[in-house]
């Protein structure tokens, strides 16, 4: 499989219209150009792989600073380490390019924040009985304790909570258009986090099944 990976920035969702005319829900997801910063190698980091940058800024640290110096690239906001396939040096850039339309991709992001929910927003649970007779505890839990053996509460057990804001990654996108004037990829679907928040596109690790296939 081949590995292709470059960091964006999620502009929003629009529609756009396809060759028989269906409208299409599309994100627009700014990405690249992402330069090489680093380059691990099995003999002398134990494992391969291809540090890329994304975004600019001006505030770094003298360490950080060393590091962009020693790849000959301007500092960048976003640093992260991928698989890519191919021969790559410290200053080369990545750009949307390396996709084409029509593929397949995974998108990773950081979902948006829920803040605290209870367990029937957080965990789907239908909630107690609403009839005559009942208080008015129609979304709380219910019970969780347990009788004399364990005596416990198990860890991981489904409760109110803050939820959302964590890695998430939608799998088998299709990739719509690619704008490499502007550095866009357009993808079908929904891609998680909030507009303005940085994600990871890469190729589709799995296809989606295809439609009337056996579950």
């Amino acid at each position: 499989m081949t590995n292709k990976a470059i960091l964006g920035t999620k502009l929003g969702m629009t529609q756009v219209f396809d060759d028989d005319g269906r409208v299409l829900p599309v994100t627009v997801v700014k990405a690249g150009p992402c330069p090489v910063v680093q380059v691990r190698s099995a003999e002398r980091d134990g494992y391969m792989s291809v540090q890329i940058g994304f975004g600019t800024t001006k505030k770094v640290n003298k360490p950080l600073a060393g590091h962009f110096a020693r790849a000959g690239v301007e500092p960048t906001k976003r640093l992260m380490e991928v698989q890519l396939d191919g021969e790559h040096e410290p200053g080369d850039v990545i750009t949307v390019d390396l996709f084409t339309v029509g593929e397949y991709v995974d998108v990773t992001g950081k979902s948006k924040g829920k803040g605290f929910g209870g367990v029937m927003k957080r965990h789907g649970f239908a909630g107690l009985g609403a009839g005559h007779g009942v208080h008015k505890v129609h979304r709380s839990p219910g019970a969780i304790g347990a009788c004399a053996t364990p005596a416990r509460v198990f860890p991981g057990t489904r409760m109110a909570g803050r939820y959302g804001n964590e890695r998430v990654t939608t799998q088998s996108l299709q990739l719509v258009g690619v704008d490499a004037e502007r550095n866009l990829l357009l993808i079908k679907g929904a891609v998680p986090g909030s507009n303005g928040s940085m994600v990871l596109v890469r190729n589709a690790t799995k296809r989606p099944a295809a439609k009337g296939a056996d579950s």
